[in-house]
Formats: C-alpha cells, sequence, structure tokens
C-alpha cells in the first residue's frame, strides 16, 4: 500500500514531462502564424486563468495544504515582479531561440537548467557535489555534440536557447529561496500574470496582432497555456505532495526526450548521429546531477533545519 502514493505520483510527473516535453512543437507550430511575444503573453495569460480558481479554492476550502512560512514572509509582490520577469525572460528567449532550431535540440538545450542550479548557486556559497560536477562536464559535453558545427560555429537559436536555460536556472533559484517562505500558489499565479502582461506589452510594441493570426495559432496556444502551464503546474503540485523532490525532478527532466519524440513524430525532424551522442550524455549529465550525492545533501539541509 505504501508504494500506491508514489506510483501515482511518478505517472503524474511522467505526464507532467510529456506535457511539457510536447509543448516545444505547439511553440513552434505558434510561430507560424503569432509572434513569440503575443504568443508568449496570451498563453501565460491563459495559464494564470487556469492556475487563479485554483489558488482561490486551496486558499479558502483547503488552506491546510498551503504552507505556511516559519519566519516573517518577504512581500509578495517583488518577489512575484522578480519571479515573473525572470520567467518572461527564459520563455521569451526559448520562444525567439525555437524559430531558428528544432524542437527537439530546444527542450535539450532548455534541459540544461538541471545542471546549471546547482553550479549558479555557488554565488550563494552553496557547493555543488560530485554529481553536480560530473552532471556538468557531461552536459557541456552533449551540448558541444549536439549545437556545434563543422567550424567549431553554433547556430542562433541553439545560443538564445541557451541564455534560456541561464534564466531558468536562476528562476529556478530564486523560487527555491523564496516559495518555502510565501503562499507558494500565490506567487506562482502572480509569476504568470507578471510574464503575461511584460510579453503582452513588448508585443503591442514590436509585433502585430492580428485576430485572424490568433486564431489560426489558437491550438498551440491552447495547448501552450491550459496544458502546459495550467494543468502541467497543477499536475506537479499534485505529484510532488506524494513524491520526493530529487526523485522528481528526474522524473521531470524526461522532458527533453518527450521534447525530441514529439519532434520526430509530429514535425518530421531528425537528428543525426552526433545530435544522438549529444542527447545521450546531456541526458546522463542530467541524471548524474540530480542522483550522485542528493541523499547526502538532503541529509545536510534536514541537520541544518532548511528541508
Amino acid at each position: 500500500m505504501s508504494l500506491r502514493p508514489h506510483l501515482t505520483g511518478d505517472l503524474l510527473l511522467l505526464l507532467t514531462a510529456m506535457i511539457w516535453g510536447s509543448t516545444f512543437v505547439a511553440q513552434k507550430a505558434g510561430m507560424e502564424h503569432i509572434g513569440p511575444f503575443f504568443y508568449t503573453g496570451i498563453r501565460f495569460a491563459l495559464g494564470a486563468l487556469c492556475v487563479t480558481p485554483l489558488m482561490l479554492v486551496f486558499s479558502r476550502a483547503a488552506p491546510q495544504l498551503v504552507v505556511r512560512p516559519q519566519k516573517p514572509p518577504p512581500p509578495l509582490l517583488p518577489v512575484g515582479l522578480l519571479a515573473g520577469a525572470l520567467l518572461f525572460g527564459g520563455t521569451i528567449l526559448q520562444q525567439i531561440g525555437i524559430i531558428h532550431t528544432t524542437a527537439g535540440k530546444a527542450g535539450f538545450i532548455t534541459g540544461l537548467y538541471v545542471v546549471l542550479v546547482p553550479l549558479l548557486g555557488m554565488v550563494w556559497r552553496v557547493r555543488p557535489g560530485t554529481g553536480g560536477w560530473v552532471g556538468a562536464v557531461l552536459a557541456v559535453s552533449g551540448l558541444y555534440l549536439l549545437t556545434v558545427e563543422d567550424g567549431l560555429t553554433i547556430g542562433t537559436g541553439d545560443l538564445l536557447v541557451m541564455l534560456c536555460a541561464v534564466m531558468y536556472a536562476l528562476h529556478v533559484l530564486v523560487i527555491g529561496w523564496f516559495a518555502p517562505r510565501l503562499d507558494a500558489l500565490k506567487l506562482a499565479v502572480l509569476q504568470f500574470w507578471v510574464c503575461a502582461a511584460i510579453s503582452l506589452a513588448a508585443g503591442f510594441f514590436v509585433e502585430t496582432l492580428r485576430w485572424s493570426a490568433v486564431a489560426a495559432a489558437a491550438m498551440p496556444i491552447l495547448y501552450g497555456g491550459l496544458l502546459s502551464v495550467g494543468i502541467g503546474f497543477t499536475l506537479q503540485v499534485v505529484a510532488q505532495r506524494r513524491v520526493p523532490p530529487t526523485h522528481a525532478a528526474i522524473l521531470m527532466s524526461l522532458e527533453t526526450v518527450f521534447a525530441v519524440l514529439a519532434g520526430i513524430v509530429v514535425l518530421g525532424e531528425t537528428l543525426s548521429g552526433r545530435g544522438w551522442q549529444g542527447c545521450a550524455l546531456m541526458l546522463a549529465g542530467m541524471l548524474a546531477s540530480q542522483l550522485w550525492g542528493s541523499d547526502k545533501q538532503e541529509e545536510k539541509k534536514k541537520a541544518a533545519g532548511t528541508g
């Protein structure tokens, strides 16, 4: 009986990874009809509309499910603005980059944030373990095989998605620092609205909005907004109440695999033998950074009273 909650959580996280991985296909398809800023803005506005009622229900009907901070919490608005700005930066870099690269490559390069989080954590004097360093070496080696072409050149789209991975890693660090001290659902909803507002505002300055184009991109927008942002986030929250964080991160990193598979099946994308080798090395690096020494890190957190 004790295995049932973990099995349910595993299946939910696997479904989450499938949704997030296949969203790269929706993002690429949406760019055929609408600009990246408007696509991102509408997508996150839909996701925020989907999650906001959930936040209200949990806060009122089931307040015991909302984590209450032990220390005086920081103000929600500045944290939400910072998180939303970082989320916007990562998402728009990915959205523009995916125009110039394949959905599968974008998925794998974005997955670098799994390795970058412990490395960037050194800024706050949080040293990555052996797995973090091994994962970084494997991931960088795989990234080289996947993205660097003859003549040591790298595509514009791949470079933008690399910068996206850095932004997402910073976003994860900010959320990891503040979420335990705030209402996590309120923070999530606020960052979604901030990301949507910045994207839509930028879109009105640099893009032209045609409702016929929005209608043509309706399915990619709905998939990216309702499924990826709304349902994907909800499944993650529900599943992580049943599954340990490290285990959850490993399952969610399979998003990169589903991104490649979705690109091949839906868009007819292809990868060379060199590209497949790079994907294998990057996936190994992501798993190593999560698995190797994670138990010791969790023990240290618990001993310090931060877990």
